[in-house]
């Protein structure tokens, strides 16, 4: 069989797969968070070596041959893995991984979450959600789109996590912050929290984000690792903007230096940015590289992470996880 990690970041960088066999509709997911909010679907396949999440297409090179409950197989230039197909709880498997806000008031090049009709979920809404696969997650965690403004979704997603407390389930926040996020957070029983500088450098980021502050998620980022702890504090970088890989190895180095564990994302060609390519299994094995290095000089580990995308672990090639 292939190594698992050389696999992966094959399967991260096509991203697709084609399905045949059983039908495994009840495993396909549809995401109203991210670059892939509103498309086809998704799937997760696993095996004893980690997760990968992929997009069913019929054109693919990559067949997944399903025999019926989750049993399955991926075949890739004649190379067999055998493995499992994985329920999503909600967004992912074993997390109920929610979306307060759909829709954005920000314009992120790389996103289609602006595109989509502004809503954002009651209390009580997400308390049903969360209620609905409680026997299926180990975490809760949630995300939000900026509708308003930042500081009205943080108050939206404070008020709903007062709710969720009651179920003793670790609680993951990924949002955009404001001055003293990480205070407030910490204070009403959050674990963890993500705050997505998205781009490698801060020139890269104003073109991809404009009217967002990279300063600003760099200073929430360095308090939240004071409020949370070391290793308890995550933040997306997207592979594939047009940065340099000295560039993406000084911002993981800076990042695992404060005391924050990087989630290097292979970039979804999507929204405007649909003509860009996403990044080769070769560019992402050496970045996988770099960040295990920075991690494990700054003595972090993913593999310790029980919320949001770390715990998940589908969209990106893990150090600790993964190889």
């Amino acid at each position: 069989m292939t190594d698992w990690k050389e696999l992966k970041a094959h399967l991260l960088a096509e991203q697709t797969v084609r399905l045949t066999g059983v039908p495994a509709d009840q495993y396909i997911e549809r995401s109203k968070a991210g670059p892939g909010a509103g498309g086809s679907g998704s799937l997760f396949f696993s095996t004893e070596s980690g997760r990968v999440r992929l997009l069913p297409d019929p054109e693919s090179q990559n067949i997944l041959i399903h025999h019926g409950n989750g049993r399955a197989k991926i075949l890739r230039d004649g190379e067999i893995t055998e493995g499992r197909l994985e329920k999503a709880a909600l967004h992912c498997p074993r997390e109920a991984y929610i979306t307060v806000s759909e829709g954005c008031i920000f314009e992120c090049l790389y996103c289609n979450v602006p595109e989509q009709k502004k809503h954002f979920k009651s209390t009580e809404e997400v308390v049903r959600l969360v209620e609905s696969v409680i026997g299926d997650i180990d975490a809760i965690s949630l995300t939000s789109g900026v509708i308003g403004s930042p500081e009205e979704d943080e108050a939206r997603v404070c008020r709903i996590i007062g709710a969720l407390r009651r179920y003793g389930k670790p609680i993951g926040v990924s949002i955009y912050p404001s001055e003293g996020t990480p205070e407030r957070l910490r204070a009403i029983g959050v674990s963890e929290v993500k705050f997505n500088l998205e781009a490698a450098t801060s020139e890269l980021f104003s073109v991809i984000c404009p009217g967002l502050d990279y300063a600003l998620v760099w200073r929430a980022l360095e308090r939240s690792v004071d409020v949370f702890g070391r290793g308890k504090v995550f933040s997306n970088v997207i592979l594939g903007l047009g940065e340099t890989e000295d560039e993406m190895d000084a911002c993981i180095r800076c990042l695992t230096a404060l005391g924050v564990i990087p989630v290097i994302r292979p970039l979804s060609p999507t929204a405007r940015l649909s003509h860009y390519r996403r990044p080769t299994a070769d560019m992402i094995l050496r970045v996988f590289e770099t960040e295990k290095e920075a991690l494990r000089e700054a003595g972090l580990d993913p593999s310790e992470a029980e919320t949001m995308c770390s715990a998940c672990t589908g969209c990106d090639l893990v150090p600790e996880v993964d190889g």
